[in-house]
Formats: C-alpha cells, sequence, structure tokens
C-alpha cells in the first residue's frame, strides 16, 4: 500500500492511496470463512456451504467491505503518523479518484481532499498583557446573602392583624343587591388570598389594617382586572362559570398568617454550614463572604479566558481559512439543514475555530494533560454550584460524588465539562506567564463589562 501528500497550497491538499491486493486479501478471505459459518442457503446445513459458492454470492461484496475498511483506518493512521495539522474530515474527491469496479478490479487508487489548518502563533509570554479583575465583597452584599438565608429558612405564623404580603383565609361568600348574603350564591369554605397580590388598589385598601373575624366587602371581579382564571380558581368554579361574576362578595377572615424569615441564630447557621461549623453570626457572615468570593473568582477566571480570546484574537489578526472545503465539511455534517443554514452561520463557526485551534496551541505550550479526575472535579464543582442555588452549601463528598458521575454518563454534558477542565487549566497557566492588569471593581461594574 502506497500514501503520498500534495499539498495544493498554503491551506488545501490532497492524500493519494494506492491499495494492492495483497493489502486486503487476507482480510476477505477471514470474512468469508466467517460468513460460510452463519450462511444458510437452501440446499445446505448451516455451515456447510461450499466456500466457492459464499465467494461467488458474495465476495464483490465483501470485498469492497474490507477495502473502505482498510482505508479508513491507513487513512488516519496516515495523518496521525505524519503528524498532519488537518480541520475536519478528509473528504473524497471523485474527480481525481479513478472510476472502480469492485468485481473486475484488485488494485484501487482513492484521493481525498484535507482541509490544512491556517499557521500562526497564539504561544503567551510575559510580554502578553491581559486584564484580570478583583471582584469586592461589600458589607451589603453579605446583609443581603443573610437575609436572603433567613428569607428562605422562615416559616408562616398565624397573626392577628393583617400587613401586606400577608395570607388570609376565611369564608368567601356572594352577596345580593342589598349587600346581603345572595340565596344560592356562590360561597367557598376555607377561601385563601393573598390581598397584595390584587391589580386593583381600592380593593386591595379595604384589608388594610384587617382582623381576625373581621368582615370585609370586596369586588373579586374589580380586585383581579375580570381575570377569568384568577377568579375561577378563587371561587372554585370553571372559567366559563366566572363571566357573570361582577358583583360584591363578604369575607369573614378566621386565620391571618404571615412568612416570618428564620432568626440569624444557631439554628439558621447549623442548617446551612452544617452542624457546628459556624458558631456566631461573626464567623457566619466570614464564611458568606468566603464563599462569595471564591464564586467570584470564578467569574473572574470566566471574564478572564473572554478577554484572553478577544486579546490573542486581535493580536493574530486575520486568519485564512480553505472556505470552500471547510463549507463543503459543513454541509455534509448537517444534511437536513439547507445553504442558507451555511452562510448565515459559517463566520461563526470560523470564529469558534480559530479559538479551538489557539487552546490547541496553548494546551500545548503548557503541557496540559487532561485526567479523569480532572473532569470529574469540574463535574462536582457545577453540582456544588447547583446546590448552592438551593441554599444547600455543605454537600457531603459522597452526594457530591454521586451527582457529578450521573453526569458524566450524558455524552453533551461530559464534553462540556471536558473543554470546562481544559480551560480551567489553560487559564490558571495563562495567569502565570503573562503580565496581568490587575483591577479591583465592585459586582456592578463587573456586570457592566459584559454589556461592552
Amino acid at each position: 500500500m502506497n500514501t503520498t501528500f500534495e499539498k495544493v497550497d498554503a491551506l488545501n491538499g490532497l492524500i493519494t492511496m494506492q491499495i494492492e491486493k495483497a493489502d486486503y486479501a487476507e482480510n476477505v478471505e477471514k470474512e468469508l470463512k466467517n460468513f460460510r459459518k452463519k450462511a444458510n442457503m437452501p440446499g445446505f446445513r448451516v455451515g456447510q456451504v461450499p466456500l466457492g459458492l459464499i465467494k461467488k454470492r458474495f465476495g464483490t461484496e465483501v470485498k469492497a467491505e474490507a477495502v473502505e475498511k482498510l482505508i479508513r483506518q491507513k487513512l488516519y493512521d496516515y495523518i496521525r503518523d505524519e503528524k498532519m495539522n488537518v480541520l475536519g474530515e478528509p473528504l473524497p474527491n471523485d474527480e481525481k479518484t479513478p472510476k472502480m469496479d469492485f468485481e473486475m478490479q484488485d488494485d484501487f487508487t482513492f484521493v481525498f481532499d484535507v482541509a490544512l489548518a491556517p499557521e500562526f502563533d497564539a504561544k503567551l509570554t510575559a510580554k502578553d498583557k491581559v486584564d484580570h479583575y478583583t471582584i469586592q465583597v461589600s458589607d451589603e452584599m453579605i446583609d443581603q446573602q443573610v437575609q436572603s438565608y433567613a428569607g428562605r429558612n422562615g416559616q408562616y405564623q398565624k397573626v392577628e392583624k393583617y400587613e401586606p404580603r400577608d395570607m388570609v383565609k376565611g369564608l368567601l361568600a356572594e352577596l345580593d343587591a342589598s349587600g346581603s348574603p345572595k340565596e344560592g350564591g356562590v360561597q367557598v369554605e376555607d377561601a385563601v388570598m393573598l390581598p397584595d397580590y390584587m391589580k386593583n388598589d381600592d380593593e386591595k385598601q379595604k384589608f388594610a389594617d384587617a382582623k381576625v373575624n373581621d368582615v370585609i366587602m370586596f369586588n373579586p371581579s374589580k380586585a383581579y382586572n375580570d381575570n377569568e382564571t384568577e377568579l375561577a380558581s378563587l371561587l372554585r368554579l370553571k372559567k366559563e362559570e366566572v363571566a357573570d361574576m361582577k358583583g360584591d362578595f363578604s369575607f369573614q377572615i378566621e386565620e391571618i398568617t404571615r412568612y416570618q424569615p428564620a432568626p440569624v441564630d444557631q439554628n439558621l447557621f447549623d442548617h446551612i454550614f452544617g452542624e457546628g461549623k459556624v458558631n456566631s453570626e461573626e464567623e457566619f457572615r466570614a464564611r458568606i463572604k468566603d464563599m462569595m468570593a471564591d464564586q467570584f473568582a470564578k467569574d473572574s477566571e470566566f471574564k478572564f479566558m473572554l478577554d484572553l480570546r478577544k486579546y490573542l484574537t486581535n493580536r493574530i489578526g486575520k486568519v485564512e481559512y480553505p472556505e470552500a472545503m471547510l463549507k463543503r465539511i459543513m454541509r455534509l455534517n448537517n444534511p437536513d439543514k439547507d445553504e442558507k443554514f451555511v452562510d448565515d452561520n459559517f463566520e461563526k463557526s470560523l470564529e469558534e475555530l480559530t479559538w479551538q485551534l489557539i487552546k490547541e496551541q496553548l494546551t500545548e505550550q503548557f503541557e496540559i494533560k487532561l485526567a479523569q479526575e480532572d473532569v470529574l472535579e469540574a463535574a462536582k464543582t457545577v453540582t456544588k454550584m447547583q446546590f448552592a442555588q438551593y441554599g444547600m452549601m455543605e454537600v457531603p463528598e459522597e452526594l457530591l460524588n454521586n451527582y457529578a458521575q450521573e453526569m458524566l454518563k450524558k455524552k453533551d454534558q461530559t464534553e462540556g465539562l471536558i473543554t470546562r477542565a481544559i480551560e480551567q487549566k489553560i487559564a490558571a497557566k495563562a495567569k502565570e506567564t503573562v503580565k496581568l492588569n490587575e483591577k479591583t471593581v465592585s459586582l456592578d461594574e463587573f456586570n457592566k463589562l459584559f454589556k461592552d
């Protein structure tokens, strides 16, 4: 078997592969014998069909499959062994590949188009300068987080006097024109309302300073701006039954409940960070500050990678690509899309390709190796962030590990985690290499940077 490469230009090349009978004959013979063991043909017992008949019936098909399999294997072996930096898949060149007759021919020639990666230098040195942000954790931010934890872990308590955002429960009764309970009218026991969420301010005001056992006269239709869905829910009727419910109702308050944030005490400390791990409000605030600083450091790293990408892309300048070949690959990879899809997404795909090639250079420069443990740690970091959204700051290691392992079973998530782990390693090495333009900013100032 003979394989050669011809460089058409700086960005395109041809790989020619010449294959002879001796290269594949043994594999064909082996496959035919395996086929014979399972062949079931009229007049013969399974496994007893003469090999000559097997060759006559299936030899051409088996030969074609063996040749194509060998070509695929040797093509990628050649690219790897020659350390060719190609983009996407090699594609058959129909013009230069001779027509083939697998029944009559024994020797074959295959020609493939290959897209060559452009050459540029993205390696980093101490001469490079990139912004790096430290986000301040203010006392106000800590106060807000303390209030958030207290709010999440509060509970409802019964009270005697209504205040905005309280919930009231009682007997709801439809009234007639004279203001008396309507005979046969709608009555709802244990009706529950949040007056503060009423759409009409006048109706909402009727509940101000109300007390348990008070009877409030109000108009539900006005209160909810004739919203049939809300009226049907309150009156426990079907939507089509509330269209005529325009009159007043009485509401006898039987219970008022108010959501009370949890006190900032040892119970809250234990619930958020684990029993006995925080023993005072001062320690509680310090742990919150550390936690927020850690999260902000991750946000800062994300911004650093965006800035590094922008810096290197600008430093490299315009990159030339084998566009015709890449568009051809893009069409083949998206058979269900039309030409407009390729046109609309091609420039964006080149931007992503450039960034991918930059990361490959940095990975090589910094000799970055990725182990399974790195991907697992990335999965555990994502899992920790998900738990933190629900106020669970101290998650047992076993639980974290189980969730992370489940995440790694999903291919699309695993690919994202691999990218995340590699970029984290690149960021760490890059920050050791380049000159950092350190900037300390508030959270608001930091967030505004993403709007530029």
